[in-house]
């Protein structure tokens, strides 16, 4: 049985004026996983708020940049198509950043969505849960974003004199951590020798 308080979503979506898309997968043991997609990143402190008076863990922080989507090009005299948006319309250009924030409910997690464009910001959730802070600081330093209020926003590890999203530059730091920057190179590679991949 879900431990979700019964009315989540309707209390998501108060908390998040600009609307929410919310969905729910239920395993066979019962344990509920929830995602809700914020229409506005602007809204995640009041969500977080909500949260936290339901008492909402925040496991931990994930980001990473979804690819962009194909529009197809458009045919002599025809006015090129508009760029898929997110919810609340930031453009799905592969250089928007989606930040999961993953929360537990007593055993059941709920995924909070934000779409934040590149260089962007965001509110910082380490004044309502201790956890966000390594994180955001985490993702300011890799990622060409900013976590607006952070309480201690110095680097974790990259030194001071490093521009900020070294990663970004140079190699997509969500590429890098999910293997596929090495499937990259090999295929590479594959394709050089003449080989199948």
């Amino acid at each position: 049985m879900s431990i979700l308080p019964a009315h989540i979503e309707t209390q998501l979506a108060e908390a998040a004026p600009a609307g929410v898309q919310f969905r729910t997968v239920t395993d066979d043991k019962g344990v509920v996983t929830a995602w809700c997609t914020l229409s506005s990143a602007d809204n995640l402190l009041s969500v977080g708020l909500l949260l936290k008076r339901i008492g909402a863990r925040l496991s931990t922080i994930t980001v990473y940049q979804p690819k962009a989507v194909a529009v197809p090009k458009p045919k002599e005299g025809e006015e090129p198509a508009p760029l898929p948006t997110f919810p609340g319309g930031t453009p799905q250009d592969g250089k928007t950043y989606e930040i999961d924030y993953h929360f537990d409910i007593d055993g059941d997690t709920l995924t909070v969505v934000a779409h934040v464009a590149a260089g962007g910001s965001i509110d910082s959730l380490t004044p309502l849960y201790r956890a966000a802070d390594w994180p955001e600081r985490e993702l300011m330093e890799l990622y060409a974003l900013v976590v607006r209020d952070h309480p201690n926003p110095k680097r974790l590890f990259i030194d001071e004199s490093i521009e900020p999203a070294v990663f970004e530059r140079l190699i997509p730091y969500s590429t890098l951590v999910n293997s596929a920057a090495s499937k990259s190179i090999w295929e590479k590679i594959m394709a050089q020798t003449g080989a199948p991949s």
